[in-house]
């Protein structure tokens, strides 16, 4: 396969990169094989542009479950990938209010951190650059049944001073001008820690759902890395799937 983008082109080079690795991972070479990826540094400098876009593109279908990356090792094409999308998403304010289940916030924490390895990558930024992170207890009267953790890319230009009780991504929207439109979700079942289980009001080694969620925005840049801890006994997550032939 020839590895060319085009530089006259309007459309932006993550995106035309993006799909040049979509075309790569449906070779017989890369996905029947196990063969690596040629090396970032490699890709950037035969097509002609930035480690960083690359670097961009490849990230996304990390996080689609597409791509494995193997730090100091590579890039090679996910076992039996598969990638679901939902057809509609939203915070936790609006799922909540659109339910009609009155819920309350039981903390809220934000503060700037040093961003590690994981964050590092998923945003394109350098290591122990400074992110916001936001951690909230959310929950009913009866009690609390999430616990979520968020960062956000300093592009989005956050303070740290908002009101981060209000729906998050209508603020984003219309305070920061930040649309969000994609989120890539992971979902698993844990046994909640000594902390979450503090934090939830629940036993140790009781049953939790953990959701990762990977934000971006139309131009398919993250916004937000949000991982959050569920009660199982008091939240069900549902999704629904239509089959693609009909």
């Amino acid at each position: 396969m020839v590895l060319k983008i085009n530089h006259k082109s309007t459309e932006p080079l993550h995106h035309q990169v993006e799909q040049l690795l979509r075309d790569l991972i449906n070779e017989p070479e890369y996905s029947s094989n196990g063969k690596f990826l040629p090396k970032e540094v490699e890709l950037a400098k035969r097509l002609g542009i930035s480690r960083n876009t690359v670097r961009h593109a490849t990230s996304k279908l990390v996080y689609e479950g597409l791509l494995i990356r193997k730090k100091g090792v590579g890039t090679k094409v996910a076992d039996n990938p598969i990638s679901t999308k939902l057809d509609s998403w939203h915070s936790f304010t609006q799922e909540m209010n659109e339910k009609g289940i009155p819920f309350k916030n039981y903390d809220i924490k934000v503060e700037w951190v040093e961003a590690d390895s994981f964050i590092a990558d998923f945003f394109s930024v350098p290591e122990k650059k400074k992110v916001l992170k936001m951690e909230r207890l959310r929950g009913m009267e009866s009690g609390p049944i999430v616990y979520f953790i968020s960062y956000f890319h300093p592009r989005v230009g956050l303070t740290g001073n908002e009101d981060f009780s209000k729906p998050l991504y209508k603020m984003l929207e219309e305070e920061y001008s930040t649309v969000v439109l994609v989120s890539k979700e992971e979902i698993s079942a844990r046994l909640a820690d000594e902390d979450i289980a503090k934090k939830l009001k629940i036993k140790k080694n009781a049953p939790i759902l953990r959701r990762k969620r990977f934000v971006f925005d139309p131009g398919g840049r993250p916004v937000e890395y949000n991982i959050g801890y569920y009660n199982a006994e008091n939240f069900t997550y549902s999704i629904e799937i239509q089959n693609g032939k009909y």
